[in-house]
């Protein structure tokens, strides 16, 4: 859809504000089995104690997590894995999300999945929601088995900005809906034109 002279892209974040909880950990409490993935937790507690007194990031933290659950892991099982939840994550989202992307989706807007969850599971779950383009992290591979690393930065705050603008280019030629649920996705709402914070939350609804 044409909006003021420009066209219309919707940006949504995923985990919690469409969905009803987290994806990331119960993927991977799916797919390493939930003693493994409590023992990687436990070893990266002072990791964890580092990003809560501000010494270090989530983004830090996410990374060594994923690279002592990934690497050698084969991407034909974790692929497969993913799809299995996603059917599961389908189940998870908010009627009012699912309301309101098929209002965006029947105007004809451009529709962007932007989250800091990973493509194995998110690029079904987009395509059977109806977006038309997927910005996430993405697990880095050597062949057929992952190496440990992210292919480019996890999609999370200033990033999500960067992936849109290199997907779209000026984001001021665009008229821009962005829906988000977190600090990470503060920086994607201050560039929208219509900027939208749990709003799809019972009780907490609010729009800015």
């Amino acid at each position: 859809m044409i909006e003021n002279g420009r066209q219309v892209v919707a940006a949504f974040d995923f985990d919690v504000t469409i969905t009803t909880r987290d994806t990331f950990l119960p993927f991977l409490t799916t797919a390493f089995g939930g003693n493994a993935v409590a023992m990687k937790l436990f070893c990266l507690a002072p990791e964890a104690a580092k990003v809560a007194l501000g010494l270090s990031n989530r983004d830090h933290f996410k990374e060594r997590l994923v690279r002592s659950l990934f690497m050698g892991q084969s991407v034909e099982r974790l692929r497969g894995v993913g799809r299995e939840h996603a059917a599961e994550i389908l189940r998870w989202v908010r009627p009012a999300a699912r309301e309101r992307i098929d209002w965006h989706k029947g105007r004809g807007d451009r529709l962007v999945m932007v989250s800091a969850s990973l493509d194995l599971y998110l690029e079904p779950t987009a395509a059977a929601l109806g977006f038309d383009d997927l910005l996430c992290t993405s697990p880095s591979a050597n062949h057929l088995v992952f190496d440990g690393g992210l292919a480019g930065k996890n999609c999370r705050g200033p990033e999500k900005v960067s992936r849109l603008r290199n997907l779209l280019g000026n984001l001021a030629d665009f008229e821009i809906y962005a829906y988000g649920d977190s600090a990470g996705d503060r920086e994607l709402l201050e560039k929208a034109d219509h900027a939208y914070f749990r709003v799809f939350e019972p009780n907490l609804s609010q729009s800015r």
